[in-house]
């Protein structure tokens, strides 16, 4: 977590519930995204996809950044393997959703879709962090394929100027506020040395904060770090295993990470928010919240669109050649 710029928090899989561009078909037969989607069908799917996350959770708290991550990722792209791409290094811990998806087939075979598991799970990654309740409906089916040729083209880069960044958000319904709520999630996890090192090599970029670049540079020792190594720096010192706006401060007294941290900090279209969201942890989750909640939103496959696939990481036809 944290090496993209959200996160965010989170179509790891190779399933995507997000057809991006094309908005479906009205069908009187199609409620859409709807609460508690499954309870005729399914009624314990969200008390075990809860469960589930407490239980892995507790085993291996890392994985609650993998889920937040996820939503993201899942929501704003359609991919083939992400995990795959030099742009998700950082991505793990997926073996997890497929122990949440095989808990829920036992109850359920058939009913409850990859896309919708990856979502809840990262909702209730979010409360295991610390992070607000979000409400969110469910109904999403998954997808049929996917591409990661898009990949590069709908997500923004730790690297990419905040025009850009914001451009791409709100290409998919974030405004700035949103933006600024959903880089929160850099309160939590790690940034791998690959990510940072071209702010400390060959010269130490002058906007980072000079009390924190002793720890950057004794976690990141090499120019050119083995992108395999597990070399990182926690994203938030203070309080890292927390979703907190801890974040905000750190930023804005510049010991953001990455490039798209400062400037979140410093550009005029975004300082407001950042300011905000540093003095209130009320309006940080607030603001959180709905962006989540639009993200997860974003023109999800449902009715009969797509599947429910069999397991989370194979599109059916293929799960059935295996």
């Amino acid at each position: 977590m944290g090496t993209k710029a959200v996160f965010l928090l989170l179509a790891l899989l190779s399933f995507s519930a997000v057809s991006l561009r094309s908005a479906l078909a009205e069908n009187e037969e199609d409620p859409g995204l709807v609460m508690n989607f499954y309870k005729d069908t399914c009624p314990q799917a969200e008390d075990i996809i809860r469960e589930q996350v407490k239980l892995l959770y507790k085993r291996h708290k890392n994985t609650a950044f993998s889920w937040l991550r996820n939503i993201f990722h899942d929501c704003a792209v359609q991919t083939l393997s992400e995990k795959e791409m030099d742009r998700s290094f950082g991505m793990r811990n997926f073996r997890y959703i497929e122990n949440i998806k095989e808990a829920v087939e036992r109850e359920c075979p058939g009913v409850v879709s990859c896309a919708d598991i990856l979502v809840l799970s990262g909702r209730d990654g979010v409360v295991a962090l610390g992070g607000p309740y979000i409400p969110l409906k469910t109904g999403r089916r998954d997808g049929r394929k996917s591409r990661a040729e898009i990949l590069e083209q709908y997500l923004p880069d730790h690297n990419d100027s905040m025009s850009v960044v914001l451009e791409r958000f709100a290409a998919i319904g974030i405004d700035a506020p949103g933006l600024v709520a959903l880089l929160g999630s850099h309160s939590v996890g790690r940034t791998h040395c690959v990510k940072l090192v071209h702010r400390l090599y060959p010269e130490v970029d002058p906007a980072l904060n000079p009390d924190h670049v002793p720890h950057m540079l004794h976690k990141c020792p090499d120019a050119i770090p083995d992108p395999k190594a597990v070399q990182y720096v926690r994203n938030d010192r203070g309080t890292p295993m927390v979703l907190d706006n801890n974040y905000y401060r750190n930023i804005l007294d510049n010991k953001g990470l990455m490039m798209v941290d400062h400037q979140l900090a410093t550009d005029k279209r975004t300082r407001p928010y950042v300011k905000k969201m540093a003095k209130s942890q009320d309006y940080f989750f607030k603001e959180f919240s709905r962006a989540i909640t639009l993200l997860s939103e974003n023109n999800p496959l449902t009715g009969t669109k797509g599947e429910i696939r069999k397991v989370c990481n194979l599109a059916n036809k293929l799960h059935d050649k295996s």
